[in-house]
């Protein structure tokens, strides 16, 4: 600033400056509205856990399509790879490893994702199964077709595990007065998925292109004898097997003495 200015235009000037980067600054986020926010975010595994439920809602910008995914941290996975012995029995003839990959990973969307997102917006995010294919290491594999090959039956076991689930049009949206839509889905959290933090990513889409990002997260833990137990098979692993044997053992006996009591010759 030239200081040959006088006081007053000084002070007028720093002012008018001030001004203008708060306003600049406000709207450069004001168009920010993408909010996230998961419900039953904290779930418990007790001896009466059978599942649960998840809701994701927040609030976006209107017109705008989204996509909301819930993953576990990526991983390393190992499957047992089987195949034809002598083109007559199925057996176990390998093992296959599977890196970057998350054992829990669920995707919504307003609309296919193939028709709301570019190609390389999917695989920049990861949205999708062709996506998560391209993110995902398998070995061994020979080539590009028997790594797809592998990856599709890798799917197929994760979705009948209800692990992984891929669905368009669940999405709940309202418009809002102001000119914003409120969205929200319910899910069911299967049993199966094991205690973590979950990551829950919502997108909103516009020209294909994804121009907004907010995040939640979901944690799963074991509590009580649940969380006793398992970690007893964990850092115990002898103690554990004494006990289940002796539980076994007492169970056993418990049914002879009910049979005993009741039952006889006939």
């Amino acid at each position: 600033m030239n200081c040959k200015l006088r006081i007053a235009d000084c002070g007028k000037a720093i002012i008018i400056a001030l001004a203008v980067v708060t306003a600049v600054g406000f709207s450069g986020t004001a168009h920010a509205m993408l909010t996230a926010k998961a419900n039953h975010d904290h779930i418990t595994i007790d001896f009466f856990y059978h599942g649960s439920t998840v809701g994701v809602k927040g609030i976006s910008d209107a017109g705008r399509d989204l996509v909301i995914k819930i993953t576990s941290p990526e991983g390393h996975q190992v499957l047992k790879k089987k195949g034809k012995v002598g083109g007559v029995l199925w057996m176990n003839v390998g093992m296959l490893k599977f890196e970057n990959t998350p054992n829990f990973y669920e995707v919504f969307s307003t609309k296919k994702v193939d028709e709301i997102l570019e190609a390389t917006e999917r695989e920049r995010h990861t949205i999708g199964y062709a996506a998560l294919a391209k993110h995902v290491e398998i070995d061994p594999v020979a080539n590009a077709e028997e790594k797809a090959q592998w990856f599709n039956e890798f799917v197929k076991f994760k979705e009948s595990a209800n692990l992984y689930k891929s669905d368009f049009g669940k999405i709940e949206l309202t418009d809002l007065p102001d000119g914003h839509q409120e969205y929200f889905i319910q899910t069911q959290w299967p049993y199966q998925a094991a205690p973590g933090d979950y990551t829950v990513s919502v997108y909103a889409v516009k020209g294909g292109k994804v121009v907004e990002q907010a995040e939640s997260h979901v944690k799963v833990e074991q509590i009580g004898m649940v969380k006793t137990l398992a970690g007893m098979a964990k850092d115990s692993a002898a103690i554990y097997g004494f006990l289940s044997i002796g539980v076994a053992l007492s169970a056993g006996f418990g049914v002879g003495l009910v049979f005993r009591k009741g039952g006889g010759s006939h």
